[in-house]
């Protein structure tokens, strides 16, 4: 009996720091610190954040094609804070 493999494969979940900045002609870019050279770009927030998962999709997917390490995955939390004016 063959077995499937995919069946088997885990999912694990990583976290990038991703930043988000719009140009003058209003197109957003989205770049990831941690994986240098990782980035892409959307006609909105939206897209440009789906488009740079694939792009971190790819990025670690060539890392361990190639046995290089995997930058690790983040824990961050933003803490927000209420002051008087």
């Amino acid at each position: 009996m063959e077995s499937d493999v995919s069946n088997h494969m885990r999912k694990l979940t990583r976290r990038y720091r991703t930043l988000v900045e719009q140009d003058e002609d209003g197109k957003f870019t989205a770049i990831v610190p941690e994986l240098p050279g990782c980035l892409s770009c959307g006609d909105t927030r939206d897209e440009a954040l789906d488009n740079v998962k694939e792009a971190i999709q790819a990025y670690i997917e060539s890392l361990q094609k190639h046995n290089e390490p995997v930058p690790p995955s983040i824990s961050e939390e933003i803490v927000t804070v209420e002051m008087n004016a």
